[in-house]
């Protein structure tokens, strides 16, 4: 019983503020006993983080880290959504459709990939060292301490994640990324056959003759239409990159939860604390 509730309490103390922590933390524990259970902590913020994303919507679902089109892609669309002409134009030839098709095809891409993404990340908190470790438990990223007084970080364990991880988890997501990009998650059709199919469409749009003479005249009117001859945003590339940026907010998103409400962690994984710090001795 005493060691369940040693455990409570360093499961309830593990990513709060530093002053509650120097005042509430049971005697007879060791700095690597306390850096174990931070580990268990970061492994379940990982662990839910990259879980929630791998579900049907996880990112498709959540506006804040859905994958839009890339910039360029994106531009064209509202370009010709500008000008009710080349809009109609767009949606007859099934162009606006082939839009939507590519951020749910690169959408299920990213949630397919995700599932790949918590491995990646016990290697950096495997590594984490007893000061990297009392760092983030007082708020403060590892590789960006400075001798002037910086305020309490509550997402310092992201961060210290997202500097040890960003170009191994980039080099080995990519392909992931690559790979679901090629699956046919959608109605058979994969996101690199969506994004073909874009790429095709928007091109046989541009050679249309009714679609230049409205250009011209938009421009002769002052409306000033610019669209590129063709499409060249690199699909993978841009979809490894927001899929990351929304894997790190979600990690971020479950350390300040963690901080906030500690208790309410630890009774939900004090199991994980019990096993993986005290182990099972009486």
């Amino acid at each position: 019983m005493k060691k369940i509730f040693i455990s409570i309490i360093v499961a309830a103390s593990l990513l709060a503020g530093c002053e509650w922590l120097e005042d509430n933390l049971p005697e007879g524990l060791t700095d690597g006993e306390i850096i174990e259970g931070l580990k268990t902590a970061l492994n379940v913020g990982t662990d839910t983080a990259s879980g929630t994303l791998s579900l049907r919507d996880g990112y498709y679902g959540n506006p804040l880290v859905k994958i839009p089109l890339p910039p360029e892609v994106a531009a064209i669309r509202d370009e010709i959504n500008s000008n009710t002409t080349l809009a109609s134009i767009s949606s007859t030839i099934g162009l606006e459709n082939t839009f939507e098709k590519v951020i749910y095809a690169v959408n299920r891409s990213a949630e397919d990939a995700a599932r790949d993404a918590a491995p990646i990340f016990k290697n950096a908190i495997t590594n984490l060292t007893i000061s990297q470790g009392w760092d983030i438990l007082h708020g403060t990223v590892p590789s960006k301490k400075s001798t002037a007084a910086a305020a309490f970080d509550s997402t310092a364990a992201t961060k210290y994640l997202m500097n040890e991880t960003y170009d191994p988890l980039t080099a080995l997501y990519a392909p992931k990324i690559n790979a679901s990009l090629d699956k046919d998650l959608i109605a058979d059709v994969s996101a690199t056959e969506a994004w073909s199919s874009l790429t095709t469409t928007y091109n046989s749009f541009m050679g249309r003759s009714d679609v230049q003479t409205a250009i011209t005249l938009a421009n002769l009117l002052g409306s000033n239409i610019d669209l590129p001859a063709s499409i060249n945003s690199n699909l993978g590339e841009f979809s490894t990159q927001k899929a990351l940026d929304g894997l790190f907010f979600k990690v971020g998103n479950e350390e300040i939860k963690i901080r906030r409400d500690p208790w309410k962690w630890a009774t939900t994984t004090v199991g994980n604390i019990l096993t993986k710090v005290f182990g099972s001795d009486d």
